[in-house]
């Protein structure tokens, strides 16, 4: 069962320190662009993956083609792609050793939920964290 209750999602933000943004785009306008700019101004340590702009660099960070390229802990995987296509970044988080992901607004892929909370990962679906954080009150990340 994803979660949903505000104090679980709290926890679960506090606890996170990297998260993986799957889908980012290197134009302004788009709502991952934005989004990885508010969580690396709240602490995160934010890690692009798109495979069309890997290499290259979003908010100062180098972009991964995959998630299984990464190669170091990662706490949660922000997906930024369409419900149809959620499933296989949730399989990379299950794979890359992830301990949670979390599906945009408007993602929603019921099975691969529950694949991933068969695992053993935290699952968030329908939220956006740069919401999130400022409606539960969510104090930065320290470098600890």
């Amino acid at each position: 069962m994803p979660l949903t209750a505000p104090q679980d999602i709290a926890t679960l933000l506090t606890e996170t320190r990297t998260i993986a943004l799957v889908g980012i785009s290197d134009r302004p306008e788009r709502a991952s662009y934005r989004v990885m700019a508010f969580l690396q101004d709240h602490g995160y340590r934010v890690l692009p993956v798109n495979p069309q702009i890997a290499g290259e660099h979003v908010h100062g960070e180098f972009v991964w083609g995959r998630l299984s390229d990464i190669g170091e802990p990662i706490d949660m995987v922000d997906i930024f792609r369409r419900s149809d296509a959620a499933g296989e970044a949730v399989d990379d988080a299950i794979a890359a050793g992830a301990k949670a992901v979390w599906m945009q607004l408007d993602v929603v892929d019921e099975a691969a939920a529950a694949r991933a909370e068969a695992a053993g990962l935290k699952v968030v679906m329908d939220r956006c964290p740069a919401i999130e954080i400022p409606r539960l009150g969510i104090a930065p990340v320290s470098a600890d």
